[in-house]
């Protein structure tokens, strides 16, 4: 079980050793390492320099200035701003999917293209959003992509939408999905000092449904990896870019 792949392709092919399945909860595009700004879609356009700028403003929460200067290095750019991103994209894409064991079972994160799927997921390589599959003897249910911020990352969607996917997995063993439920330990990132958005929907599924496990990913540095809701354990399968270590789920 991997989340937040953001480019480590390398541990990404040895995921799924000694496992009957890897399971993918989204995030593989690198746009901007936060960690190493050097690393992504955006200083391989524009420079480590100008990565170190755009980091300080979006950590300051200054999004209206951070969307400012990308304007700016866009229009200096030349180039159409969606091409070279999906171009980016694509690379990183082509990559990932190569590196994905048979079967994989995936959906999307926030920062996904979920239009550019279809051409790289190969056979053994089943991508699921608003969708179960059986594994194991157990009913796994999957909801892709995130809401709406003012990140404004790709694959956001509105709260009712998302709700509508929740709803239509009804009664599952393992509730999967990029974001976690709206409870605060799970969505609070202790490095970026802020709440990110998790979902009322997944949380009400959790307590209607009762799942063993509602797995996730999304936050990387929660304030709480793992914690139980009445009959549900609650995790947050790590950010695997940063470790290259999956979480396994036995039973």
């Amino acid at each position: 079980m991997v989340s937040d792949v953001h480019g480590n392709t390398a541990a990404l092919a040895r995921a799924g050793d000694g496992a009957d399945a890897l399971v993918c909860l989204g995030d593989l595009v690198l746009f901007l390492d936060y960690a190493d700004h050097s690393r992504g879609i955006f200083p391989d356009l524009f420079g480590t320099e100008n990565a170190d700028a755009l980091v300080a403003l979006r950590t300051a929460r200054r999004f209206d200035e951070a969307r400012d200067l990308g304007r700016r290095l866009w229009d200096g750019l030349g180039v159409d701003r969606a091409e070279a991103i999906e171009a980016g994209v694509r690379r990183q894409y082509a990559e990932m999917f190569a590196a994905f064991p048979t079967p994989t079972y995936a959906t999307y994160g926030n920062v996904d293209m979920p239009g550019l799927w279809p051409e790289y997921a190969r056979p053994g390589t089943t991508v699921l959003d608003g969708g179960r599959v059986e594994i194991g003897g157990l009913v796994f249910g999957f909801v892709g992509g995130g809401l709406r911020t003012p990140m404004r990352t790709p694959y956001e969607i509105p709260d009712e939408e998302y709700a509508a996917k929740v709803e239509a997995l009804g009664e599952v063993d393992v509730l999967c999905s990029h974001i976690p439920p709206e409870v605060p330990e799970l969505t609070y990132d202790t490095v970026a000092r802020r709440f990110e958005r998790g979902s009322r929907a997944l949380l009400d599924a959790v307590h209607r449904i009762r799942p063993r496990y509602a797995l996730f990913g999304h936050v990387h540095q929660p304030l709480a990896r793992r914690m139980r809701i009445g009959a549900t354990e609650c995790v947050n399968v790590g950010h695997f870019a940063a470790t290259g270590r999956p979480w396994t789920l036995e039973w």
